[in-house]
């Protein structure tokens, strides 16, 4: 068997683990817990938490929405009215630890500011609860090894929050990148950016975000990247524009490009930034490629396949269950039936470690080695 076969083969087997499809359990380890739906609190109250994550709870079939953690009383009373939630389950930052107590809450979501990720994670498990920690996982790659060393003291598991592995047209991507659908892949190409606006949010904190775009809209790049080819990149080279005398950049990073180079030889050119838009990744493979455009947005995903010597053509995707409630679901699955994640801590750590290690390539102008 050659290395090429090799790794064709490995990529079919881990692609066809990948994503919704991992998500579906044997029938038997589903009807031992027939009827049991996993109860969550959310914590932090955000647009994100408020819009994208508690109004799929309707849509989730082993998911229910339980508890709420919030600095705003007003605002948790008026939600909790809303989704059927008792006034016992609505709890402070302060009053948080009190969830242990809570029999209907499994599952803490916390979506709070990346530097109180770890704070959480830990509280939540030392509580007795089950993780689901909102992406970048921490701000340090020491935050990310105590919170997975929490969560392994108190026998809880942990996942971080990477819809995009539950979203029917990534699954693809990685099925056709894994499985060398045209081929070996040669090179990733995977841009993400917006303008970021106010000048006051949490995001532009370094105290609160930790970093900037590649730590909020950069790590969906890193992440395609990884997930796309299912190998940890060996080296990173990366350089970074920030205009300081911009008021909203005065902490943290804009735009930065980074190179990352894989062990089957792949490589992929990935862009981050604050100040110009790209949703989108194209994988390149030997004998054509395909791309997602929009590629991780909360909707709207289209896919282009373009086989060497022909024109691309649009790829219709069956769009299945929606994301949201698919990475919900996931987690209770896993609860129910005792399984990991497939975006366990672990997967969390990995791309924090290597955006570390982008930040120091940008810091001393050189190639970095991830080992």
């Amino acid at each position: 068997m050659t290395d090429g076969s090799r790794l064709n083969r490995r990529g079919l087997i881990l692609g066809a683990g990948a994503g919704l499809a991992a998500s579906v359990l044997s029938p038997q380890a589903l009807a031992q817990a027939a009827g049991r739906k996993i109860g969550y609190a959310i914590v932090g109250l955000g647009s994100y938490a408020t819009r994208q994550i508690m109004p799929q709870f309707v849509n989730s079939e082993r998911s229910r929405l339980t508890a709420l953690v919030s600095g705003s009383p007003e605002k948790a009373r008026t939600l909790a009215a809303q989704y059927g939630i008792p006034e016992r389950s609505i709890y402070s930052y302060q009053t948080f630890d009190r969830i242990a107590d809570n029999p209907d809450v499994d599952v803490v979501y916390v979506i709070l500011p990346n530097s109180m990720h770890a704070e959480y994670s830990i509280r939540a498990a030392k509580a007795g609860k089950h993780v689901m920690c909102e992406k970048p996982m921490a701000p340090t790659v020491r935050e990310c090894e105590q919170m997975i060393a929490a969560c392994r003291q108190a026998n809880r598991k942990l996942m971080i929050g990477y819809r995009s592995r539950f979203q029917a047209h990534n699954v693809e991507a990685i099925r056709m990148a894994r499985g060398g659908e045209m081929g070996p892949t040669r090179v990733i190409l995977a841009e993400h950016g917006f303008n970021i606006g106010d000048p006051t949010q949490w995001r532009l904190k370094r105290s609160l975000a930790g970093g900037g775009a590649l730590m909020d809209i950069g790590i969906y790049s890193l992440n395609a990247t990884r997930y796309l080819t299912g190998e940890e990149p060996i080296e990173v080279t990366a350089i970074e524009k920030t205009d300081r005398s911009d008021i909203r950049f005065r902490e943290v990073d804009d735009t930065i490009l980074f190179a990352l180079k894989f062990p089957s030889g792949a490589v992929a050119n990935c862009v981050s930034s604050y100040t110009s838009n790209h949703n989108r990744y194209r994988v390149v493979q030997q004998n054509g490629w395909f791309e997602l455009e929009p590629a991780t947005a909360y909707t709207g995903q289209q896919m282009r396949v373009a086989p060497r010597g022909q024109p691309a053509q649009p790829r219709e995707i069956a769009l299945g269950k929606n994301q949201f409630a698919g990475q919900l679901d996931h987690m209770a699955e896993c609860i129910l039936t005792n399984r990991e994640p497939i975006v366990s801590g672990e997967e969390g750590l990995r791309d924090v470690r290597v955006m570390e290690a982008i930040y120091r390539s940008v810091r001393e102008s050189r190639a970095v080695k991830l080992t």
